[in-house]
């Protein structure tokens, strides 16, 4: 069987070195880290959309697309929605479980940048690990406020009440709590990314008793299956049941 792997995450990668000994894998990356050393095919780079996504499934015969991607690449989802339907094949999705607040945790669960604004509003130091995102709101820094943005790349812009940090994980927990402390960090600005490879710094929060804004997740689009553990996932591939 022809799987296409649309990935970017541990587990995608985790899951085509389950399934590449007895199918057939591909395993796609968009291309904003770096490509995994895996025993199959891989390609790096976008599809050019739904419709470009769906031509390639065709023309490369694919019998089972897997959305295995970042649970806040909601464009890519609806993408792989489109293009599935396109190519008249199967579409499954592997979830990657949410992380649940613990009963002593503070979190402020917002659904957008202008509620998260909201939410900061008391705060003096936030920490940003949602992305590029904060450097388009540059501007509305407000005066008392001192951001600390930590994303993959970026050019560092001369902007007062703003430090830049470049940096890729994964980060242990006694790297997080040192950095939050060295910063004066109060609140910590986070996506519910789930997995462990970035838990660490909600674990530094909550050793320092910090309140967390976490960004909700996006929603999906449905699939015909989905899975939030890979080995069962490839266990159902294993055995055909695509119903």
């Amino acid at each position: 069987m022809r799987v296409l792997i649309l990935g970017g995450i541990g587990e995608a990668v985790k899951l085509a070195r389950l399934l590449a000994p007895r199918h057939d894998v591909i395993y796609s990356v968009a291309g904003k880290g770096r490509a995994p050393e895996l025993d199959c095919a891989v390609r790096v780079g976008g599809f050019g959309g739904g419709e470009g996504l769906g031509d390639f499934l065709r023309e490369k015969g694919v019998d089972l697309l897997l959305d295995a991607t970042h649970p806040y690449a909601a464009q890519i989802s609806r993408n792989a929605a489109q293009a599935a339907e396109r190519a008249r094949i199967p579409l499954w999705a592997y979830r990657r479980p949410a992380w649940r607040p613990e009963p002593t945790d503070d979190w402020r669960e917002v659904a957008d940048w202008p509620a998260m604004r909201a939410a900061l509003a008391s705060f003096r130091r936030p920490f940003f690990t949602i992305g590029l995102e904060p450097l388009q709101h540059l501007s509305e820094i407000p005066s008392r406020q001192r951001w600390l943005v930590r994303c993959l790349a970026a050019t560092p812009p001369d902007t007062p009440n703003l430090t830049l940090l470049r940096a890729t994980g994964p980060f242990g927990v006694e790297e997080e709590l040192k950095l939050l402390r060295d910063f004066r960090i109060d609140v910590l600005v986070a996506k519910n990314s789930g997995g462990s490879a970035v838990e660490g710094k909600l674990l530094a929060a909550r050793r320092l008793g910090l309140a967390v804004v976490m960004l909700e997740r996006p929603v999906l689009p449905a699939s015909g299956r989905h899975f939030s553990d890979v080995e069962c996932l490839s266990a159902a591939l294993d055995a055909g049941t695509f119903d």
